[in-house]
């Protein structure tokens, strides 16, 4: 059973919670065997090419027009408007075929001669036009799904690491942030062990501070969470949260989905901790005591490492996806009523997950 989430700076709350069904057992990696890391690449859309010129007057008549031209359009189907709100959920998602990730082959014309090699001379490359891989039609079905489940405060983040560009949709105020800023705090006390403050080896509650930091992360246990934030300190949790652009406070325990996202990013590019660190806490975030938002929408072969937070009427999954050097941080906060609804909500988070991996991956 998922422990609960706590906003209590002086100690743990425990709240009663649903029991979990476990999705699935496993590690939530890419089949390929691929690591986490700051691989991720920019898809391309269509390639540039020239052909050589059957006859020289033709070239040469190019040349005199003053220029080469060459160029790729890619024309997207709409797809049909979302359901009423009061439809079952159903998924919008549309899936796009990988686009070619190979750069432009630059190629020579005929009739341009180099005067020392006297064979035909290459123009410089003319670079392909990327299409981002977080396109406006992706954006449109998020935002329909959102406009379909107007019942419910629900805040989407999307990040290509590749170039870190934050996308929100929805709600983007504060929300409680339940357990997902578990990570918060084990990427702050992390900080305090690699500037020589800490240690991952010295004793914490019944065991070590290691040790409690993959309770908190994998298992969410709020008792480990409440040693780790006396250990960094209240001063020191909201310094660490404003050295990486976020404000924030753990007696109130707010955060917005782009905040989350950000911390998730910083994370997994390796900017928040070392390599040794950023790979441990990213393992402690599979194989995790609740999987049934994010993980079992996520196709085959895509990475996951994620955090849940489940608290009052407060529901959400921040997840790391990723697959053959590509990933995306994907964030997914919900507040609704209580816990009678997390049954539609967890629908709907899974809906966001097919729509958002059938368009990335």
């Amino acid at each position: 059973m998922p422990a609960n989430d706590s906003n209590n700076s002086t100690g743990p709350v425990r709240m009663p919670e649903p029991t979990p069904r476990h999705y699935r057992s496993g590690g939530h990696r890419a089949s390929d065997g691929s690591q986490p890391g700051p691989r991720a690449l920019a898809r391309r859309e269509g390639r540039i090419r020239r052909q050589y010129a059957t006859a020289a007057a033709v070239a040469l008549a190019l040349v005199a027009a003053g220029g080469v031209y060459a160029g790729v359009q890619a024309g997207l189907p709409s797809d049909p408007p979302a359901a009423a709100a009061t439809a079952p959920v159903t998924d919008a998602g549309r899936t796009v075929p990988p686009a070619s990730d190979l750069p432009a082959t630059p190629s020579p014309v005929a009739g341009t001669v180099s005067a020392a090699a006297g064979k035909p001379a290459e123009l410089p490359a003319v670079p392909a036009v990327a299409v981002p891989a977080i396109d406006p039609e992706l954006e449109s079905q998020i935002n329909g799904i959102i406009a379909a489940n107007s019942a419910y405060a629900l805040g989407v983040s999307l990040i290509d690491v590749s170039d870190g560009v934050v996308h929100g949709y929805g709600a983007q105020g504060k929300f409680v942030a339940a357990s997902t800023a578990k990570i918060l705090a084990a990427s702050a006390y992390y900080h305090l062990v690699e500037t020589g403050r800490a240690s991952l080896t010295a004793r914490m509650g019944a065991s070590t501070a290691g040790a409690q930091i993959r309770q908190m992360v994998q298992q969410s246990n709020n008792e480990s969470w409440a040693l780790i934030l006396r250990a960094v300190g209240q001063r020191g949790i909201t310094e660490y949260a404003a050295s990486i652009g976020i404000t924030y406070d753990r007696t109130v325990n707010l955060l917005t989905p782009a905040e989350m996202a950000r911390t998730l990013q910083l994370l997994y590019t390796g900017q928040l901790l070392n390599a040794r660190n950023t790979a441990q806490l990213l393992s402690y975030m599979q194989n995790t005591n609740f999987e049934t938002l994010i993980p079992p929408a996520v196709p085959p072969g895509v990475g996951v490492h994620h955090k849940y937070g489940l608290l009052f009427g407060n529901l959400h999954d921040a997840a790391v996806l990723d697959k053959d050097g590509r990933a995306f941080v994907f964030v997914v906060y919900t507040r609704g009523k209580n816990y009678s609804d997390m049954g539609p909500r967890t629908q709907i988070i899974q809906q966001l997950t097919r729509t958002v991996t059938a368009a990335l991956f």
